[in-house]
């Protein structure tokens, strides 16, 4: 299984979008430094997981919530859970 996920920077107010076979190691991996693209706003905290059948469903998925209307579900989302 993949998944899609979403992440949290709350000390800057960030929201990042990926996908991965393991969520709670790419979380460790993120908040390690080593995704060099969001490196800069540690730690993050998962708010949003969703289970996929295979990785062009995942990556359809992603790309809507890295669209302005799948974005704005994650704010509300996001508002919802902190």
């Amino acid at each position: 299984m993949i998944f899609v996920y979403a992440i949290y920077s709350k000390n800057f107010n960030r929201i990042y979008v990926g996908q991965s076979e393991n969520v709670e190691k790419r979380l460790k991996e993120h908040n390690s430094g080593q995704t060099k693209s969001i490196k800069a706003y540690i730690p993050w905290e998962l708010f949003y997981q969703e289970e996929c059948s295979d990785r062009i469903e995942a990556r359809k998925k992603e790309i809507y919530y890295k669209s302005g209307v799948g974005k704005e579900k994650l704010k509300l989302l996001l508002s919802q859970n902190f």
